[in-house]
């Protein structure tokens, strides 16, 4: 995510959704760097774990899409841009689990086959065709390994720019609050001289009125 989410509606639940989905890749990953090294059963128990992730990823795609319709169009073209790349990072999994499926159960028969050749049932081009397939299988697993580092490195970049981002919105909340405050105290402070000003205009009214009724009535009254 190479922008931070606007502070509006919606986009809350869209960052939730975001946080959901890393979690479920890092899982898939996870699931797909052990498979070369386990045997037959355990294989295919992790090939199903990393297949459900798979699925709760593409659910959280799916309501990460919905969330759209509830943010304002100028930020939505930002999200749709990173939900596509989320899209993409989920379709290279998938190819990449099922690579990694089919090349382990190569290895595994490939395996199989050298037994026989050291038993004499294979030839050296048999063997030699296993050791080629071999090499690509471990070259192919290599650059898987180095595209999911760039992958985990791009991911971490993006979602450092989101908690800068959530910092910035949450720093501007915090001055409009301290200014909103200074406004109502230097509104008190109006409404207290009122009150004094009031007050005191009805403090000299009085004396005057009672001079006037004193006068009315022949009588003196000093003050």
């Amino acid at each position: 995510m190479s922008q931070a989410l606007d502070a509006e509606p919606g986009s809350e639940l869209f960052a939730s959704y975001e946080a959901d989905f890393r979690l479920a890749y890092a899982e898939i990953t996870q699931k797909i760097d052990q498979i070369p090294e386990l045997g037959a059963e355990p294989r295919k128990a992790s090939v199903r774990a990393a297949e459900r992730a798979i699925d709760e990823a593409d659910e959280i795609i799916g309501q990460m899409a919905i969330e759209l319709q509830n943010i304002s169009s100028g930020s939505r073209a930002k999200l749709n841009a990173r939900l596509r790349n989320y899209r993409s990072d989920l379709d290279k999994v998938k190819r990449e689990l099922r690579r990694a499926s089919e090349q382990a159960d190569r290895t595994e028969l490939f395996g199989a086959r050298a037994a026989q050749s050291r038993g004499g049932g294979l030839s050296a081009d048999d063997i030699s065709q296993d050791q080629r397939q071999q090499l690509l299988s471990g070259t192919d697993r290599l650059e898987t390994s180095s595209q999911r580092l760039r992958d985990s490195q791009r991911l971490a970049n993006e979602t450092e720019s989101i908690g800068a981002g959530i910092l910035t919105d949450l720093r501007g909340q915090r001055e409009q609050i301290v200014n909103s405050r200074n406004v109502l105290m230097e509104a008190d402070t109006y409404v207290d001289k009122s009150i004094r000003t009031l007050r005191g205009m009805a403090r000299r009214c009085v004396p005057a009125k009672v001079v006037e009724i004193a006068r009315n009535n022949g009588e003196l009254i000093r003050f």
